[in-house]
């Protein structure tokens, strides 16, 4: 387990479980978001930002949280293990609203500098459509994945101690 991708919908904690199991790996842990936008949320061009993903994702060893599904062509490849947190919308929803409740007005560490958390309607319903817009998208990447790697879809936070527990063995393993 040397590159670990964590993918799922905003909300659905994937930045908390890439940081939990680099932590409990030792791994190097990339916030996508983080790299993603700029001071004041500001965004890469689509050429800088596949360009700055190649970078990322050719480091020897990662945990990296973060859809951007017009990068998983990058990304995917290179991932030893993918896991999909695949949440029901109302789950990831609650979450997001968490978030924004306590974070309000502050820029959070798995974000850009000067990224100030703030309330945005347009994201809660990009949230609410994900299973329609996002969902297939993934289930048909992971239906391509090569015999090497190793998928675990999460659909509840409670199998979160499983999937740690059976990480931190297999990296003992090997």
């Amino acid at each position: 387990m040397q590159r670990i991708l964590v993918i799922g919908s905003p909300g659905a904690g994937k930045s908390t479980l890439a940081s939990r199991i680099a932590g409990r790996l030792d791994l190097p842990l990339i916030h996508l978001d983080r790299e993603y936008f700029g001071p004041g949320w500001t965004m890469p061009t689509k050429p800088e930002w596949r360009e700055r993903v190649a970078t990322l994702a050719a480091r020897p060893s990662w945990v990296m949280d973060g859809n951007y599904a017009s990068t998983f062509d990058i990304r995917v490849p290179r991932a030893t293990a993918i896991v999909w947190l695949d949440l029901p919308r109302w789950r990831c929803a609650a979450g997001v609203l968490w978030r924004v409740a306590e974070n309000y007005g502050r820029a959070r560490a798995d974000l850009g500098p000067d990224c100030v958390e703030r309330f945005d309607w347009s994201f809660m319903r990009w949230i609410w459509d994900y299973p329609r817009r996002m969902r297939p998208k993934t289930a048909r990447m992971l239906e391509r994945l090569r015999s090497d790697q190793r998928v675990y879809v999460l659909k509840s936070r409670s199998e979160i101690p499983a999937l740690e527990a059976e990480l931190t063995t297999l990296r003992k393993a090997a």
